[in-house]
């Protein structure tokens, strides 16, 4: 392998905010024990960054720090929950975006408002999404293209899994389906690799969801991977062409996870817990444990993080409204 002056660059700089961080967050005593939220099961790509985020903040942010996996709702009740908890640093809800950019578009009565009941400390990581079929769909299709045909030959069958109702995911399947016409029926499940799960064994015909979390079932030979959401090619499923490439405009999706704190948090506070994350995101281990799950590991500061949910509430809204989904529907 080849390194590059930009590799060294680019290492050196990880290794310094590391350790500049590490020395912010150790300037007051850790905590006795810190818990990172997350509103998904253990094995998927949300709980993937928490468990290895969670394992360099101790000791010196946290002596023991340990993954709550808060799961239903579609990541809804890990937020909800969160409202209440102590807002001195020893708990960090981590939660994509869809949570909280999209949600309060598609339901009448949220139990939480993300404007006002989490603080932003830090982006955590970014990814694209994946679409792929399992055996339930014949082994001949191997596209986006290929797929809408068979969909419209075998209506009844013309379905997709992903890990929550109202999610990107979710849209994006959608979108998938009417870009050619066909209404493909969204089941949603608690979290992408029990949709996944379920695909492998035949019970559904496709699953869309971050792309990470399909690597090791398409590497198995379990499933094919039709299609990746980036604006390019995804480092992680280098020959598998984007929806772009396969003549779907506009379809060009991505999201990322970020780390909060309770409403009431102080600036100390936020500012210690952003210097933590962003050490620890930084960690050479923490970024190759991301990647094998298809995640790209990014840090910000908190007005940054509150900048791109912004952006991403913005874009969403009309897209929401366009499809007609809402938590009745």
């Amino acid at each position: 392998m080849t390194v590059t002056r930009r590799d060294t660059l680019t290492a050196s700089a990880a290794a310094l905010l590391s350790g500049w961080g590490r020395a912010f967050a150790q300037a007051a005593p850790p905590f006795d024990t810190v818990k990172v939220v997350t509103g998904f099961p253990p094995g998927g790509t949300s709980d993937t960054i928490c468990r290895r985020v969670a394992s360099k903040l101790a000791p010196g942010y946290g002596k023991s720090v340990v993954v709550e996996n808060r799961v239903g709702a579609g990541g809804q009740i890990a937020v909800q929950s969160f409202k209440s908890a102590p807002a001195d640093g020893t708990s960090i809800l981590q939660t994509p975006m869809s949570m909280l950019g999209i949600y309060p578009h598609i339901y009448k009565k949220l139990q939480y408002d993300p404007a006002t009941d989490v603080t932003p400390v830090s982006l955590g990581a970014t990814f694209d999404f994946g679409f792929a079929a399992g055996p339930a769909v014949p082994a001949s299709v191997r596209n986006i293209p290929e797929f809408l045909d068979w969909c419209k030959a075998n209506p009844n069958q013309a379905n997709f899994g992903s890990p929550g109702a109202g999610a990107v995911p979710h849209f994006i399947g959608v979108l998938i389906g009417r870009s050619a016409g066909i209404d493909l029926k969204h089941v949603p499940y608690r979290g992408t690799q029990p949709a996944i799960l379920e695909m492998i064994g035949g019970q559904i015909q496709a699953v869309s969801g971050p792309v990470g979390e399909f690597i090791q079932h398409v590497a198995a030979g379990k499933c094919r991977l039709l299609a990746t959401t980036g604006a390019v090619r995804s480092k992680f499923a280098p020959s598998v062409p984007t929806l772009l490439e396969q003549g779907l405009k506009d379809m060009a999706f991505n999201e990322w996870f970020g780390f909060y704190l309770p409403a009431k948090a102080s600036p100390e506070v936020v500012q210690r817990a952003n210097a933590a994350l962003r050490a620890a995101l930084a960690e050479r281990e923490v970024i190759e444990g991301l990647e094998t799950m298809g995640l790209e590991s990014k840090s910000s500061t908190p007005a940054e993080l509150a900048a791109m949910l912004k952006a991403d509430t913005e874009r969403w809204g009309p897209v929401v409204k366009a499809i007609g989904f809402t938590a009745d529907s």
